[in-house]
C-alpha cells in the first residue's frame, strides 16, 4: 500500500499522473512536464515535497551527536542557518543527503530534512549511533507535518500575495536561512537552482496553502520537472550520483565535507585515505552532441577509461540532452567522450556539472 501525503486529493481532482516514488503515490505532471519546467525558470512553480521526512533533534548532546553524524560540521551553523551535508557510513558510504537547520529560540536545536526512501533507515542509523556513543539526544520524526515547495524567480513575490502574514519573514531570509512564522517554519532553499522557499507546516493546513498560492498564480509541479529542474542545475539525487555505494569525493561532494580537525565524524577515515587518492572518480557533466537522449546507467567510453551516467535527460531550459556521469581520474573539462546509446555510440562535451543556475544557462 503506497503512502499518500495530505494534498493527495487535490493532486488526483486535478488531474496529476500519480507514481509511485520511494512507497509514497506522487504525482509525476498535471499535463505537460515541459510547461512545468518552464514556469519554475521563468516565474514560480509549487511541488508537494511532504514525501520527505523532518526529523526534530534535541538534547544536551544534539550537537555533539550531528558533528559524529554528519560529514559537515553542524557546528558552523548559527540559530536561523542551514547547512548540506551527506551522513555517511563506517565505510565512507553516503546514506543519505540531507539538510540540517539550526533552530532559534529558547531551547531549540536542530532540524533535519531527509529523503523519502531513507527516511526510516536514516532515523534508525542515527538512533543507534545515539545509544552506542550514549549520548543523550532525542529524535523526533515530524509525521504531523507537510512540505511545500515553491520556486522561481518570482516565489518570494507570489507567496507573499498568497500568505501575506508570512511577508515579513519571508523578505527577511536570505539564502540558506529560515525562521518560524507561529506553527509555520520557512527556508529559502531548494531544489531547482532558482530562488525559492520550503515552507514545514501542520499536515492538516496544506490544502489551504497549495490553493492559496494557486489563486497567487504558482503553478502546481511535479516529480517530472522537479527531475529536470535540478539535473539542469546540477544537483545530485540520492540513488542516482550517490548512495551507500560510493563516497561524496566520488559525487562531486567533496565541497560538503568538513576536514577541521580534531572531530573524528564517521566515516573520516576512509575518506581520508580516499583524498589522497589521485585516481579517484569524479563526477562532472556531459552535453550531448549528436542527436538522442542521455540516460542513467549508459556507458561512457573515454580516453582514460570507461565510466558511467549517473542521471540523465533532455534538459529544457538547455534545450538538448545533459547528464551527469561518474567517469575516471584524469577526464578534464571540454574532452570529447562517446556515450553508448540505445542507437550507436553518439558523442557528448565534458563539462562543469551545473547547466543552469537562476535561469541563466551556464554550458
Amino acid at each position: 500500500m503506497l503512502k499518500r501525503t495530505a494534498l493527495f486529493e487535490i493532486h488526483r481532482a486535478a488531474g496529476a499522473k500519480m507514481v509511485d516514488f520511494g512507497g509514497w503515490e506522487m504525482p509525476l505532471h498535471y499535463g505537460s512536464q515541459i510547461e512545468e519546467h518552464l514556469a519554475v525558470r521563468a516565474g514560480s512553480g509549487m511541488f508537494d515535497v511532504s514525501h520527505m521526512r523532518v526529523v526534530d533533534v534535541n538534547g544536551a548532546d544534539a550537537l555533539q551527536g550531528l558533528r559524529t553524524l554528519l560529514a559537515n560540521d553542524a557546528a558552523r551553523l548559527e540559530p536561523g542557518k542551514a547547512l548540506y551535508s551527506c551522513m555517511l557510513r563506517h565505510d565512507g558510504g553516503v546514506l543519505d543527503d540531507l539538510i540540517v537547520y539550526r533552530l532559534a529560540g529558547e531551547g531549540a536545536a536542530f532540524r533535519l530534512v531527509v529523503n523519502a526512501a531513507t527516511g526510516e533507515r536514516d532515523l534508525a542509523w542515527m538512533q543507534q549511533v545515539r545509544r552506542e556513543r550514549g549520548f543523550d539526544m532525542e529524535l523526533r520524526m515530524r509525521a504531523d507535518l507537510a512540505l511545500i515547495a515553491v520556486q522561481g524567480p518570482s516565489a518570494g513575490a507570489r507567496l507573499c500575495r498568497a500568505v501575506p502574514h508570512v511577508a515579513r519573514v519571508v523578505e527577511s531570509l536570505g539564502s540558506f536561512c529560515a525562521a518560524a512564522q507561529g506553527d509555520w517554519f520557512l527556508a529559502r532553499t531548494g531544489y531547482t537552482g532558482e530562488d525559492g522557499f520550503e515552507i514545514a507546516l501542520p499536515a492538516p493546513q496544506a490544502t489551504e496553502l497549495w490553493s492559496a498560492l494557486a489563486g497567487a498564480d504558482v503553478a502546481p509541479c511535479g516529480l517530472g520537472a522537479r527531475d529536470t529542474l535540478r539535473l539542469e542545475a546540477g544537483l545530485n539525487l540520492y540513488g542516482a550520483e550517490m548512495d551507500e555505494s560510493v563516497t561524496p569525493l566520488e559525487s562531486g561532494l567533496a565541497w560538503t565535507v568538513d576536514w577541521r580537525e580534531p572531530r573524528e565524524f564517521i566515516g573520516r577515515a576512509v575518506l581520508e585515505s580516499q583524498r589522497a587518492n589521485p585516481g579517484l572518480r569524479q563526477l562532472l557533466g556531459l552535453k550531448l552532441l549528436d542527436r538522442g537522449v542521455l540516460r542513467a546507467h549508459q556507458a561512457v567510453a573515454t580516453a582514460q577509461g570507461s565510466g558511467e551516467i549517473t542521471s540523465g535527460t533532455f534538459g529544457p531550459t538547455v534545450g538538448c540532452s545533459i547528464a551527469l556521469a561518474r567517469l575516471p581520474a584524469g577526464v578534464a573539462l571540454a574532452d570529447e567522450v562517446s556515450v553508448a546509446l540505445r542507437a550507436g555510440p553518439a558523442r557528448a562535451r565534458v563539462c562543469r556539472p551545473a547547466f543552469v543556475r537562476h535561469g541563466r544557462v551556464l554550458q
